[in-house]
């Protein structure tokens, strides 16, 4: 079936940064056994990523590239925020590269990247992980159909057989 608003889209994908040199940089892939599920044409993923799997259909293969304009922004270098180290007396002090889920003032959730720590203050990146990056994606659809009543109204994919795990 045609991916098409409000489908759920079943994939496969190898996400590479390109460098500026044009090398290729491994990020993630998806695992062979349990492919990449989410609800197309409702905001979930960027909007130039759907843009590129319109009108694809199980077995398709596409490669494209997100520059980072179309994708998560440039790096802002000034995203920096330091935390107390009284946030962390109960969870104890995270390595240097750790992933702090944040919520900011707004309550908007921000995942930041732990980059240093001090004995005053862990120091973090505010920017998406991905900021700055030109992605490049080699993509396999697995399956589209139809999202139910029950995906719609949860405003996200319950798996590509429509049964939601728990």
């Amino acid at each position: 079936m045609t991916i098409d608003k409000n489908h759920v889209v079943a994939l496969h994908y190898t996400l590479n940064s390109i460098e500026d040199n044009g090398e290729k940089t491994f990020i993630e892939k998806t695992d062979a056994d349990n492919p990449f599920t989410f609800l197309y044409g409702v905001g979930m993923m960027l909007p130039k990523f759907e843009e590129h799997l319109q009108g694809l259909t199980a077995g398709d293969t596409k490669t494209f590239t997100i520059t980072p304009e179309e994708g998560y922004g440039e790096k802002a270098e000034d995203a920096i925020a330091h935390l107390p180290v009284g946030m962390f007396e109960q969870s104890g002090m995270p390595p240097v590269g750790a992933i702090l889920p944040l919520q900011d003032p707004e309550g908007n959730h921000v995942n930041a990247v732990v980059v240093e720590v001090t004995p005053e203050a862990v120091i973090v990146d505010l920017n998406h992980p991905m900021a700055g990056k030109t992605l490049n994606f080699d993509i396999e659809v697995v399956a589209s159909r139809p999202a139910t009543e029950e995906e719609l109204a949860h405003g996200h994919a319950h798996g590509i057989d429509g049964h939601e795990g728990h």
